[in-house]
């Protein structure tokens, strides 16, 4: 070991095969010692401890600490761990955490994020000349989804460009990236809105109608061109409701009793609704729907359109006002304002181009399997897996998740 000068702050790094006590024998000697502890950090990779020590030392003789890094090398070694010192400037230490930064969360999500991605993301960080402070994987069993705690200078214009570099690299290497401001609002979001069709189940229920009622074909293409953008969504509505003029109101009934959901669906909610968030789904679809799929997942609100019935069949005709793109933001608004909850605490989830608006008026918008404009307008994506991992954008774990459900 080299020297050290007679006073300062040491960083001592100490790892090896983890065991029940490590940390308590090591602070215990820092105390007995009277040095000062600065700071601490540890982590756990397979088996394997890391644990950081930062001292505050004065080695004259008969000092505080006097003595300290000999008995923690004597422990160390006795308990068979290896430990390695450096003295360490306090400027250089707190170089990344004085005025002019900002925290910022880094969430990567895929079906494997590879050493080449994670390489792509760190090289970006450093070309963007963002610190990485801290890194946690949020998956469980592989490594499909990890957290990079970062700063960097507090200029939104950095930001911004940081965000669309990040943006490029999830298109390469087919990924989902999101970067968001890491503060209190992230991690005390309240209100969560999702749209209905293709977000929390898996069909579109007019399609499906459609279908019924032996019109499909014409129905889809309207459908697909609305959700990709190519058309205004209430006059795509009116065009398909049309084409389901006299189909028997209990054919629909059938229909939307059995939904099929959202993988993770289920999953999602009983997280979401255990820890105290306020739910809601508003669609441009159906109220015959919306409501069967808020009872089933035990949603707090349903926004929907509703479908004329005249003896017992569909007139082809929905009810106004017609929930689109700009309802939607503004039911988001109205029920956050109803709940006294601020829209920075609020999420919105949805994957089409009519809900572009309701994510942008969110706090957090979240593209769901979506189609590329919503993607790219979005403040961020999932692109594959269930619903379930919206909750990884939240900082959760999925081994706290998996404990929380089984509890």
């Amino acid at each position: 070991m080299s020297a050290v000068s007679s006073s300062g702050r040491v960083l001592v790094t100490v790892s090896g095969p983890d065991t029940p006590g490590i940390t308590a024998t090591l602070t215990g000697i820092v105390a007995e010692a009277g040095a000062e502890l600065v700071d601490i950090e540890q982590v756990v990779l397979s088996g394997q401890l890391t644990l950081c020590l930062l001292i505050g030392v004065t080695l004259e003789r008969g000092g505080p600490g006097t003595g300290v890094l000999k008995e923690l090398l004597f422990a160390a070694k006795a308990i068979g761990l290896e430990l390695d010192f450096k003295v360490v400037s306090p400027s250089k230490n707190d170089a990344h955490d004085g005025a002019g930064r900002r925290s910022f969360a880094v969430t990567v999500i895929g079906a494997v994020v590879d050493a080449a991605c994670i390489h792509a993301i760190t090289r970006t960080l450093a070309e963007h000349q963002a610190n990485i402070d801290a890194i946690r994987r949020l998956s469980d069993g592989d490594l499909s989804s990890l957290e990079i705690g970062i700063s960097l200078d507090d200029d939104d214009g950095r930001a911004q460009a940081l965000r669309l570099a990040l943006l490029s690299i999830a298109r390469q290497r087919n990924v989902d990236l999101a970067l968001q401001v890491e503060d209190l609002s992230r991690r005390n979001k309240r209100l969560v809105v999702f749209d209905m069709d293709s977000t929390l189940i898996r069909v579109e229920v007019i399609d499906e109608l459609a279908r019924l009622h032996g019109v499909y074909d014409e129905v889809a293409t309207v459908t697909a061109t609305a959700m990709a953008g190519g058309m205004p969504y209430e006059e795509s509505l009116k065009l398909r409701v049309a084409k389901l003029a006299g189909m028997h109101y209990a054919s629909v009934l059938g229909l939307v009793a059995d939904l099929p959901l959202q993988d993770g669906a289920e999953e999602l909610l009983r997280v979401l609704k255990g820890l105290g968030f306020k739910t809601a789904v508003i669609s441009g679809g159906f109220s015959v729907a919306a409501d069967a799929v808020r009872s089933r997942l035990g949603l707090d609100y349903a926004f929907s359109n509703v479908l004329e019935v005249k003896d017992g069949k569909l007139t082809g005709r929905v009810q106004e006002p017609i929930v689109g793109p700009q309802r939607k933001a503004d039911l988001l608004d109205a029920l956050a304002q109803r709940e006294g909850i601020p829209l920075f605490q609020t999420i919105a989830v949805g994957d089409g181009a009519n809900d572009l608006l309701m994510l942008e008026k969110a706090g957090l918008g979240i593209a769901f399997h979506a189609k590329a404009k919503l993607k790219d307008a979005a403040d961020t994506s999932v692109s594959d897996g269930g619903l379930d991992r919206v909750l990884y954008l939240l900082g959760l774990r999925a081994r706290d998740v998996r404990a929380f459900l089984n509890g």
